[in-house]
């Protein structure tokens, strides 16, 4: 066997991730035990999905913040359980390679989304859970949209055709350490609600709850270092894969009615 992908994780979205710590930490399991297997079939090159949550809690207090340089993950204060799995499990990577020769890359994903995903259920992104209730308001005439928080903080959203893309390109390249693959195409949430509108032709009342889960103030890409090291960078941007993903999860919510 020439290749491993390790994308496999007990995750979600921000709901999902604050309120099951232990299982998202379990994940480590898997990487521990696909590492053990590959280095015993003499794999050419392992690849692990790291994630954005690794980063410095301390680096992401501001709606403002600037892009997350990979040197930003230490001193480590990572998202509680699971940012901590997968710092953890990048330093097995490391760790392996080392030791044992394995050819290990690593990429920390920045919030990726796009039709084909999940949807629904507690586990899905904010672009694909804010599709949804844009959708149901559509469908239902109800025209009035939860959002968590106060709507402020910020993120980058990476659309899957670009999250393939760079995964490809880090894999055929010599690029041993950690490297962002993420847009630095940052918003808030609520201009994310303002741009699914637009999409929809819809305008919604927004209620905020305050006591849902938020996570970080703010979060952005730095790419730098993956344009230095791979000559690439993301370039889908935030309007065109959002259309896709609204049209998809449209019609899911449309099916299920």
């Amino acid at each position: 066997m020439e290749e491993v992908y390790n994308l496999a994780a007990d995750m979600g979205g921000m709901g999902f991730i604050e309120n099951n710590k232990a299982a998202c930490m379990l994940s480590v399991l898997v990487n521990t035990h696909l590492l053990i297997a590959s280095k015993d079939a003499k794999v050419t090159k392992y690849f692990y999905a790291s994630s954005a949550c690794v980063y410095n809690a301390e680096k992401q207090t501001r709606t403002d913040t600037r892009g997350l340089k990979e040197e930003d993950a230490y001193p480590a204060m990572p998202e509680d359980g699971y940012g901590w799995e997968k710092l953890f499990s990048e330093r097995m990577c490391r760790h392996f390679t080392e030791d044992y020769g394995l050819e290990t890359r690593v990429a920390r994903y920045h919030n990726i989304y796009g039709p084909i995903g999940t949807w629904d259920g507690g586990r899905e992104k904010a672009p694909a859970a804010l599709s949804r209730k844009v959708a149901k308001a559509v469908l239902s005439g109800d025209l009035e949209i939860e959002i968590w928080g106060d709507g402020e903080q910020t993120r980058s959203f990476t659309y899957i055709d670009d999250c393939i893309q760079g995964t490809i390109r880090l894999m055929d390249s010599s690029v041993r350490e950690p490297i962002n693959i993420g847009s630095d195409e940052m918003v808030s949430i609520n201009q994310l609600v303002e741009l699914l509108e637009r999409i929809a032709s819809i305008n919604l009342k927004k209620k905020f709850d305050l006591n849902a889960p938020k996570g970080v103030r703010g979060r952005n890409s730095d790419n730098s270092k993956i344009q230095e090291l791979l000559g690439w960078a993301p370039s889908i941007d935030l309007e065109s894969g959002l259309t896709q993903t609204y049209k998809w999860i449209y019609q899911q919510v449309k099916n299920a009615n």
